[in-house]
């Protein structure tokens, strides 16, 4: 009796190592996606790509993979990064494209499927034809003085922060976050959140919360809840986060209550869009707070690395502000030198640095040249790889507005900085509206004249939406440049 009760623990062991070794060998050499080369770990578990995630490491340690391997790797047991741009159209556009990944749904915000985290087309169509027109290119003409109010603003604030700064440093990302989120609020909600009158953006750690999901990004949807709850709890900075949750969310709840009802009218906001076609207050206001979260960490993103090169390159600052002011009542979006500017910025950003992932549908994945993807794979590329791949964009690392007034097809192929297809950034048109005006009011007014860089790169953490390293993006003026 006691012999056979120490065997069962033995059995017990014993029959979960045979387990474990059954599993490795057939994901080693038996898995249909065992033709597809990878590092070894890589190829029996996906810790090795959890450790990637976390660690804020995937896009270049990816990238240096198909530089080992090809253009096909295996990034863990049932996952392929593809850095030829050639499957972009098979997997984002083609048939509305294939369906996203359902560690998408780590971004649903208050247990809440956002248009952009849902998995399920129809769920989004009905959120997603109902604040459409919102983003269509004459609507974000029109709303024009409501956006460039806003540019002017942050500029104000800017010149204001470099005189005060006496030579020190001054961190733009904060003041271009808290331009895009009132450019968004102020549009789409009729409401501006008024983060430029902050001194420091009271939203900035709700939006950096969300930013550190993706550190997880990759974690089964109930391991992630579990991991979720606990990092936010034992945070150092939690009582802050607290703050900043609640004050967005303090924010969106009173939009959403304000907003009348009207089933027979479309709306003149984004919530009241959402609401007139039935969606409840509570996934309204989940929805307003995405696109809070969204059009503030890109959009700013964007605009201070753009900035940020332009102060680095003076010689280019100089050759867009003739353009800008040669040309004064022109769009901005018709100026060469400008589109180029923007265009370049958004290439070499990195906001979403990281693979835009979709499941192999049941057809399986052939793209001439590559070898066969089976269905149920997950699936995607990387900006990055895409982006900073010398055989499109010759000396990628180099910031060169000029390579866009000839592009090549596969330089307009490869530019996905909004994704691409039926899932690609339902707001680009307002974002690069913003890139747009933002640059175009700072260059103009000339507040970038005599600054420069406090660090020689800007460094990021590569998650789905990346983090700069330190919080700050910085620039310092030469004291010749200061009127007191």
């Amino acid at each position: 009796m006691a012999l056979t009760t120490l065997l069962e623990p033995l059995n017990l062991l014993a029959a979960a190592v045979i387990a474990l070794f059954s599993t490795i060998v057939y994901r080693l050499y038996f898995h249909p996606l065992a033709h597809i080369p990878g590092p070894f770990l890589a190829r029996f578990t996906s810790l090795w790509l959890y450790r990637l995630s976390y660690s804020g490491t995937e896009a270049t340690t990816i990238d240096g993979l198909h530089k080992k391997y090809g253009p096909v790797v295996r990034i863990a047991p049932n996952d392929v990064d593809i850095s030829d741009g050639a499957a972009l159209n098979p997997i984002y556009v083609k048939s509305g494209g294939m369906l996203k990944e359902s560690c998408y749904r780590n971004f649903d915000i208050d247990e809440f499927p956002t248009i952009f985290s849902v998995i399920d087309p129809a769920h989004r169509v009905i959120r997603s034809k109902a604040v459409v027109a919102m983003f269509a290119p004459r609507a974000i003409q029109d709303a024009k003085p409501i956006i460039y109010e806003c540019a002017e603003r942050m500029v104000t604030r800017l010149e204001k922060e470099k005189r005060e700064a006496h030579g020190k440093p001054v961190d733009i990302l904060n003041a271009y976050r808290s331009l895009a989120l009132d450019a968004v609020s102020a549009y789409l909600f009729g409401k501006s959140y008024n983060g430029l009158e902050e001194q420091k953006l009271s939203a900035s750690e709700f939006v950096d919360t969300f930013v550190a999901v993706g550190r997880f990004f990759y974690l089964p949807n109930w391991v992630f809840k579990i991991v979720e709850f606990w990092a936010g709890r034992l945070a150092e900075d939690s009582p802050q986060v607290w703050k900043s949750i609640s004050s967005v969310d303090m924010f969106a709840s009173k939009l959403v209550d304000e907003t009348k009802v009207d089933e027979h009218e479309p709306g003149n906001s984004y919530q009241a869009r959402l609401l007139n076609v039935g969606i409840s207050r509570s996934e309204t206001i989940a929805q307003c707070k995405d696109l809070m979260f969204a059009g503030t960490d890109s959009t700013g993103m964007n605009l201070s690395t753009i900035a940020w090169r332009l102060a680095k390159h003076p010689d280019k600052l100089a050759k867009l502000r003739k353009e800008i002011m040669d040309n004064p009542d022109a769009d901005a979006q018709s100026l060469p030198y400008l589109s180029g500017v923007v265009k370049e910025g958004l290439r070499m950003s990195m906001a979403n640095p990281t693979q835009l992932r979709r499941v192999v549908s049941s057809t399986g994945l052939q793209v001439p040249g590559l070898p066969f993807i089976p269905a149920g794979t997950s699936v995607g590329l990387s900006p990055y790889t895409l982006h900073f791949n010398p055989e499109v964009f010759p000396n990628p690392h180099e910031f060169q507005p000029e390579r866009w007034a000839e592009p090549t097809e596969k330089m307009l192929r490869d530019s996905i900085p909004f994704g691409l297809g039926s899932r690609q950034c339902i707001a680009r048109t307002l974002a690069t509206a913003e890139l747009y005006w933002g640059t175009q009011e700072v260059v103009r007014r000339n507040l970038l004249e005599g600054a420069r860089p406090v660090e020689k790169e800007v460094e990021i953490l590569e998650w789905f939406n990346s983090k700069v390293k330190g919080g700050k993006i910085e620039l310092v003026w030469d004291r010749s440049c200061y009127t007191f």
